[in-house]
């Protein structure tokens, strides 16, 4: 009992009371809790700033996906990547440098469809980033260019050449910052390091091709495709180089014909050194500084081993091992010595890798030039490798291409001396040609003699080609060009370039060439005149076939006429600097073909510019003489306005040039602008609204339109100047009234332009020693009356007669204020006894202008009886009716103005 009691005691059970709450345990957990917001409105954000595209990937997304391990990941992403920034551009320039660090990152990824879609990309990146952009990136992007290259993969430095080719065509200038380190990959791509056996140290290692068989392509095809990038990136140096000069005729990139405006210098300023003298080139565009020293920023100062080719002991270093590789190329490719006599028939690959060869080592040559010892660099070249050139090169010279087998057969040949067949892909006659530059480039005078077997061939090659009727397009002739000038500077005398003059200008005969290719052989000829013109007189001995072309010159300007304004301007050039030059053959045909080229109707003069018409007109003052017939047609030219501006056309005619009478002649024909032919016409014509007639003066007005007026008054203004220059002004005035007199005295009609001019040349060129004759008096009393009556019956909403009153109105009131008798002669003939009523209110205002003008008060004073006896008819006409307003206001300036006899006032111009 005592055991059973013990155990109940330690589980006693407790008892509960009914609406009691439960006590708690003692070891209850408190599962009670308290909560508070947390606010994180930065996490919690939603990130709307990053666009995303159709994957709903942003920016950050997909470059994070660039590390992934799988290759389809890495391809996706770089095809979002593009897919993104297409649609959203601003995105690349907030993330450039992640962008391009993680997309040349893939240069070398092992996968080939990661590299290709990283090709694409950045080809399109390519478009939407300038240089200045990327600068900062670039030397990653060219470190990762450089991996790629050197990469043991094929595939990747296959791909390489894809990048390249990107980076080429975008940021050219940028990638040659770097050309010390990619040269050397270019030629790890196709040789290796060997030793050579000649030396028996360590110090110096020669290059051998490299034979790959583990490649996609043939070693041929691949070495091709090195090349060709090779080629290109030295290409892209030469023409970051400014101190190069282009290839061919190229070199001469100011025309020595082209207008250059002088640069004025006051000596006084630079006398004391007190200003320092800087010579500026083409009229001062930019300054030219012959200097060696090529200034660069301070971040980008390198040694000698970094300055790439843009240093000459590098330049050699890189010759040196790269000329020997490009001579096994050639070797490879180059025919068997078994080849057919006649021209040396190439496969298209071969003759494609042979073209590389030879271009980069004129590319090479070219990149010689910029440096100052250049004498010394092409001796350097001619004692290296003239002699391999010569064996190898020069073996099978000239080359052709082979297109199809059934071109092998002999009678393919019977058409062309070297077999040139066209091809679309390949140049055969530009290897030749890129050839023959190379070699007379190491040829001289002084070395003639040794090199005359070989400079034969080419000579006779050039020559052969020249004369040949093939087709050329501006490339080849360019290079012709440069050949045949190289030349004739190794051997100048007349018996060597006669025979290369005479081949260029077979070529210059034929018709439908290009015109680049026209223009090239103009400046060519051009180029071989200045110089033969230098030489001195006793030892020129002028070439026949280059007076031949001289002399057809301004035929072939007169046969162009508009169809080729640039190439006529090229023309005049050349025919102004011979005519300069008093070239006897070219001023004869000038004058020959002058009446042609300034025919009013459809001559050189009338279509070109006006530019090319003010050089034209230069041209006059060249010819030996101007006849008659001559003048008329360009006093024509001028009245008919087909000349576009005067302005600043200001020549010296020669002596004996022109007789006084035809001068006369066309300055009076030009000064009327009207033909004796045309003015009979104009008699005919009567009535509103081309003709302003009054019945005070016989003389009626031929309105012309506002353009011809203008300019036929521009004309105007040049002819009194030309008549003011006259030493006897006397004499000439008497010309002028006599032809005044002869021609337009009498005429009923007369336009209003013909009517201004004459007066204003009689205001010029009177003085007190000229002697107007009664009838020339008359005639132009009649003209002021018409032109004044003109411009006060004028309506004002006439905006195109409108602009005619000042020149008009200036000119009738000078050769009254000038002449008193006209003046007199005028009021004379104010009879308003025979007009109507509605033409009374205008004889009253003209009377009030009058007047009223300070210039002619004193004359209108000593007529005063004259304007009294005019105001009384208007008067007695006027009797019995009310008095209008303006017969009040003419009574009012009568009175004040004459018939108190005003001493001294002061003048009053009149406003109408």
């Amino acid at each position: 009992m005592t055991k059973k009691r013990k155990h109940q005691e330690d589980f006693q059970k407790v008892k509960l009371k009914v609406g009691k709450k439960k006590p708690k345990l003692e070891n209850a957990t408190d599962t009670t809790f308290k909560t508070k917001a947390i606010q994180i409105p930065e996490q919690l954000k939603e990130d709307g700033v990053l666009p995303t595209q159709n994957r709903k990937l942003n920016i950050k997304d997909l470059l994070s996906q660039m590390h992934h391990y799988s290759p389809g990941v890495k391809h996706n992403a770089l095809l979002g990547l593009k897919d993104l920034l297409s649609q959203y551009p601003f995105v690349i320039d907030a993330h450039l440098s992640n962008i391009i660090s993680e997309v040349a990152a893939v240069f070398t990824d092992k996968d080939s469809g990661v590299r290709g879609a990283a090709v694409h990309l950045l080809q399109f990146l390519a478009s939407k980033i300038r240089a200045e952009q990327i600068a900062p990136f670039f030397p990653l992007v060219s470190a990762h260019l450089s991996s790629a290259m050197t990469h043991i993969s094929e595939g990747i430095q296959e791909d390489s050449l894809k990048v390249l080719d990107v980076l080429l065509e975008a940021y050219p200038a940028l990638l040659t910052d770097r050309s010390s380190i990619l040269l050397k990959n270019f030629v790890e791509l196709i040789s290796h390091q060997q030793l050579s056996k000649r030396l028996k140290s360590r110090e110096k290692l020669s290059w051998m091709l490299s034979v790959n068989p583990n490649r996609r392509v043939t070693s041929q095809q691949w070495r091709l495709n090195v090349l060709t990038r090779l080629k290109k990136f030295l290409q892209a140096v030469v023409d970051g180089s400014s101190e190069i000069e282009d290839e061919g005729l190229q070199e001469q990139k100011d025309s020595p014909h082209s207008v250059r405006n002088p640069v004025c210098i006051s000596w006084k300023v630079h006398a004391n050194n007190q200003q320092h003298i800087q010579l500026f080139e083409n009229g001062g565009l930019r300054p030219k500084i012959n200097s060696s020293f090529r200034l660069r920023s301070l971040a980008s100062v390198m040694d000698s081993a970094e300055k790439g080719l843009s240093s000459a002991e590098n330049l050699k270093g890189f010759i040196e091992i790269i000329i020997p590789l490009l001579i096994e190329c050639w070797i490879e490719a180059s025919p068997a010595q078994s080849a057919p006599i006649l021209g040396n028939l190439l496969e298209s690959e071969s003759q494609q890798l042979m073209q590389q060869v030879l271009s980069i080592i004129h590319l090479l040559w070219k990149l010689t030039k910029r440096h100052d010892e250049t004498y010394k660099m092409e001796l350097w070249l001619r004692m290296n490798y003239l002699v391999d050139f010569k064996h190898h090169f020069m073996r099978h010279f000239p080359y052709s291409l082979q297109e199809t087998v059934k071109q092998k057969k002999k009678d393919s040949c019977k058409g062309n001396k070297y077999c040139m067949t066209s091809s679309n892909s390949v140049d055969h006659l530009l290897l030749n040609l890129t050839l023959c530059d190379i070699m007379v480039s190491l040829a001289s005078t002084s070395t003639l003699q040794m090199d005359s077997g070989w400079l034969d061939m080419i000579r006779k090659f050039v020559t052969d080609t020249l004369q040949d009727g093939s087709k050329l397009n501006s490339k080849q002739v360019n290079r012709l060009l440069g050949v045949t000038w190289r030349l004739m500077q190794i051997q100048q005398n007349k018996v060597a370039t006669e025979p290369l003059i005479k081949a260029v200008y077979t070529l210059y005969q034929q018709r439908n060439l290009l015109f680049p290719v026209r223009t090239l052989l103009l400046k060519f000829f051009s180029r071989v005149y200045q110089k033969e013109d230098l030489r001195t007189q006793r030892i020129r001995s002028r070439s026949k076939v280059l007076s031949r072309w001289l002399a057809g010159l301004p035929q072939q300007l007169a046969l162009l006429g508009l169809r080729n304004p640039e190439l006529s301007n090229q023309l005049i050039d050349i025919i102004h600097s011979a005519a300069s030059r008093s070239n006897k053959e070219l001023l004869q045909s000038l004058q020959a073909t002058a009446a042609r080229i300034y025919d009013p109707l459809d001559g050189t003069l009338v279509l070109l510019p006006a530019e090319a018409q003010r050089r034209l007109v230069q041209l006059v003052y060249f010819l030996p003489c101007l006849p008659a017939s001559l003048l008329a047609c360009l006093s024509r030219c001028c009245i008919m306005g087909r000349i576009s501006s005067f302005a600043g056309w200001k020549c010296q005619v020669q002596d004996n040039s022109v007789n006084d009478v035809d001068y006369f002649s066309f300055l009076f024909s030009t000064l009327i602008g009207f033909s004796r032919e045309e003015l009979t016409s104009l008699q005919g014509i009567r009535g509103k609204p081309h003709i302003s007639q009054t019945q005070l003066s016989p003389v009626r007005l031929y309105l012309t339109d506002l353009d011809q007026f203008l300019h036929h008054w521009a004309v105007t203004e040049m002819i009194c100047h030309s008549l003011s220059t006259i030493p006897s002004q006397s004499q000439c005035f008497d010309i002028l009234q006599t032809g005044i007199c002869k021609y337009l005295v009498g005429l009923v009609v007369i336009p209003d332009s013909t009517a201004g001019s004459v007066l204003c040349a009689i205001n010029k060129l009177l003085d007190q020693a000229c002697i107007l004759s009664e009838n020339l008096n008359k005639f132009l009393a009649s003209c002021c009356y018409s032109l004044l009556y003109f411009l006060l019956t004028l309506d004002k909403e006439d905006a195109e007669h409108v602009q005619k009153r000042d020149m008009l109105w200036g000119s009738c009131i000078s050769a009254l204020a000038l002449l008193p008798r006209l003046l007199r002669l005028m009021l004379q003939s104010l009879q308003v006894s025979r007009i109507c009523r509605e033409e009374l209110p205008v004889v009253a205002q003209l009377l009030r202008l009058l007047m009223q003008h300070g210039q002619l008060r004193s004359h209108m004073i000593t007529n005063e009886f004259l304007v009294q006896q005019i105001i009384k008819d208007i008067m007695t006409l006027k009797s019995g009716e009310v008095q209008e307003q303006w017969l009040t206001d003419l009574h009012y300036c009568f009175n004040i103005y004459l018939a108190s006899h005003p001493q001294g006032p002061g003048p009053i111009n009149a406003v109408y």
